[in-house]
């Protein structure tokens, strides 16, 4: 998700993990699964790693031997993700190795994902443009593809609030945003990846992975908070003085464990 948090990324990333992790739909695995079996280590390139949480999530939920090479622009967190994994064993208890790449995740080719069983990312699409997402189903074309965590644009709280539709809509317009010439895709993501792997004649399935964050997450549900209402108001400086104490009202509750907030995902299987 593209918003402008207060925490480190690399915190942020940790913070978010347990929601993430929570959220994504496992009934796509069964469809996954049998492709991955065999003696030889199954390949799997995890593209904008981050710290890690896509890896360490679903290499315990997949049998057999596995290598896992894990792609992001940034050396620290591949690092941290790399360190992450020490430990992480397959569902049978088979070994799981890992490599790093460091690298342009928009220019990746078919020729960079030759030897992969499978390719995964997490919370990544929404960051990309439409000419990035071409590139990248066409690089993924002939593995499934498992993109997880994608936001919609769709965001209910509760209690309900008059100011809530605007720094929907707000956020929104801030994820679509033009930034160094690129015209992000943002909520349109998930759609305009479907839409590219369709034709070019794969099947895609798709689910919801919806976060849910009550009190029991509240710490998470207000850093996310901070980060929606500030993109929001990044977008509209005509909602900063309303937002003001919209957002104290908002973390009050959130404190206090009287919010709960729906943050709606998806999940995209290609070629499964």
């Amino acid at each position: 998700m593209t918003v402008e948090e207060t925490l480190p990324f690399a915190d942020w990333l940790r913070l978010r993990e347990p929601a993430d992790a929570a959220a994504r739909a496992e009934e796509l695995l069964d469809a996954v699964r049998p492709r991955l079996t065999g003696t030889t280590p199954t390949v799997i390139h995890d593209l904008g790693s981050g710290t890690g949480s896509m890896s360490r999530w679903l290499a315990t939920r997949l049998p057999g031997p596995q290598h896992w090479v894990l792609h992001d622009r940034d050396a620290d967190l591949l690092a941290r993700a790399a360190e992450g994994m020490t430990g992480v064993v397959a569902a049978d208890g088979a070994p799981v190795t890992v490599g790093t790449r460091c690298g342009d995740l928009t220019r990746l080719s078919a020729a960079d994902l030759a030897e992969a069983s499978l390719v995964t990312a997490s919370a990544l699409l929404d960051m990309l443009t439409a000419e990035e997402i071409e590139r990248m189903v066409a690089a993924c074309v002939g593995r499934p593809t498992l993109f997880a965590v994608s936001v919609t644009g769709r965001v209910r709280l509760t209690p309900g609030d008059p100011l809530d539709a605007a720094v929907e809509a707000a956020f929104n317009d801030h994820q679509r945003r033009t930034v160094d010439g690129r015209r992000l895709l943002g909520p349109d993501a998930v759609a305009a990846t479907a839409a590219a792997f369709a034709r070019r004649g794969v099947s895609v399935r798709q689910r919801p992975s919806p976060w849910r964050l009550g009190p029991a997450q509240a710490d998470l549900a207000a850093e996310w908070f901070r980060g929606w209402v500030g993109a929001a108001c990044a977008q509209r400086a005509d909602l900063a003085g309303p937002a003001e104490a919209y957002a104290r009202r908002r973390l009050a509750d959130a404190a206090a464990g009287r919010l709960t907030v729906l943050v709606e995902h998806s999940d995209l299987l290609a070629g499964g």
